[in-house]
């Protein structure tokens, strides 16, 4: 039996390990130049680090999460957790690039596993009428990370050095395991009986196309976001505590009008999010429009985690939907290993200059495929009942 009080300390623990997973996997972005002179490697092979993270998580979610529906989901959390803790120590630790990146590989195995549960585990934990309310407790701790967490780790690397951020990284990790078995309730695993195939899934009405923008919008996003210290010169710190803050904004505006305008809000958001390419590719040098643009991409990305996802479980059904965010944690990380590969190639080839034009290019075509998608992907109005 469900307890009637929200489980607010337990929806925390998760959000705390969804923020952990964001700080481990974007946290080179904001300390390119330290970490390329600490290892002796240039910047785009230090970006590369973050698509190293990306590329395992895709890889793994699907098959580690197939492997593990039938184990029950705490202890799975928990070793996870471990993982991160363990794999961010080596890396803190590493004198070498090689080491380096083969702890971010299997730290983004960690992570494939942890985005695969995290949305299940919350909606098991309340009510069905609970269940948005939880998810987006838990999906919190994106925006914190991007809020809070980037700026923070960044500022702190400045003083004692960046590992000294990874190093914290990996303490949070470790003590995140105390307060889940603590908190969190002990929740079975599936039933083979009740597992969906996943070619089902993956065809069903409205599923390819939010894969598509998923993967269309993180490439584009992460092209400029891992590179955004060469593009803002020195404010680097600013300009990512500015997006942060403007990523609390999105989500807040979001939580207001997604949950019956799921397509509108997404359209405007996509928008937005080209018109503050535009001007960063057009402006980027001039201080106040750097920033002012950075606020405004925040807002317009930070709602869209919740909104994809909102859109996957419609589409999907709550008794699919499981399944559906292991294909949608791959896609999202083939996203961001896209997208931090082409901002590293391109910014060796053109300068940070061009890295905001390519992201503009792919919000074009995310807001294109949103366009063109049928009322089962992004419907105009959700029922009250969805």
């Amino acid at each position: 039996m469900l307890p009637d009080a929200f489980p607010w300390w337990g929806l925390l623990a998760l959000s705390t390990a969804a923020f952990t997973d964001v700080m481990t996997d974007l946290l080179p972005a904001g300390l390119l130049p330290q970490m390329s002179r600490d290892l002796g490697v240039p910047e785009a092979r230090v970006g590369l680090l973050v698509s190293a993270f990306a590329v395992a998580s895709a890889l793994a979610a699907i098959p580690v999460t197939a492997a593990l529906r039938g184990l029950s989901r705490r202890p799975v959390l928990s070793v996870v957790l471990v993982g991160f803790g363990l794999f961010n120590a080596v890396t803190a630790a590493s004198p070498w690039y090689p080491l380096t990146f083969a702890a971010r590989l299997a730290a983004g195995v960690m992570g494939g596993t942890l985005w695969s549960m995290l949305a299940g585990y919350a909606a098991r934990m309340v009510p069905a009428d609970q269940r948005g309310r939880a998810i987006a407790v838990v999906l919190g701790g994106i925006t914190v990370a991007l809020c809070g967490g980037i700026p923070a780790g960044t500022a702190l690397a400045g003083v004692l050095g960046w590992r000294a951020s990874f190093g914290l990284l990996a303490a949070l990790a470790l003590l995140l395991v105390g307060w889940i078995r603590w908190q969190v309730p002990p929740v079975p695993g599936e039933p083979p009986a009740r597992r969906a195939p996943l070619r089902q899934v993956a065809s069903g009405p409205g599923i390819p196309a939010v894969l598509a923008v998923t993967v269309l919008l993180l490439t584009g996003h992460q092209a400029l976001y891992t590179y955004i210290a060469p593009l803002a010169r020195g404010r680097t710190s600013l300009a990512l505590l500015v997006f942060g803050g403007g990523t609390v904004a999105g989500l807040w505006i979001t939580g207001i009008v997604a949950d019956r305008y799921l397509r509108p809000t997404l359209l405007a958001a996509l928008t937005t999010v080209a018109a503050a390419m535009l001007v960063l590719g057009l402006a980027a040098r001039q201080p106040t429009m750097l920033l002012a643009a950075m606020a405004v991409w925040g807002a317009a990305f930070g709602g869209a985690p919740t909104l994809l996802q909102t859109a996957l479980v419609d589409a999907s059904g709550p008794a699919r939907a499981d399944v559906a965010t292991a294909l949608q944690t791959t896609v999202y990380n083939v996203g961001i290993a896209a997208g931090s590969l082409a901002g590293g190639l391109v910014l060796d080839g053109a300068g940070p200059s061009a890295l905001p034009w390519v992201t503009l290019a792919f919000a074009a075509a995310a807001l294109g495929t949103v366009a063109a998608a049928r009322q089962d992907a992004f419907p105009a109005r959700r029922a009250r009942n969805s």
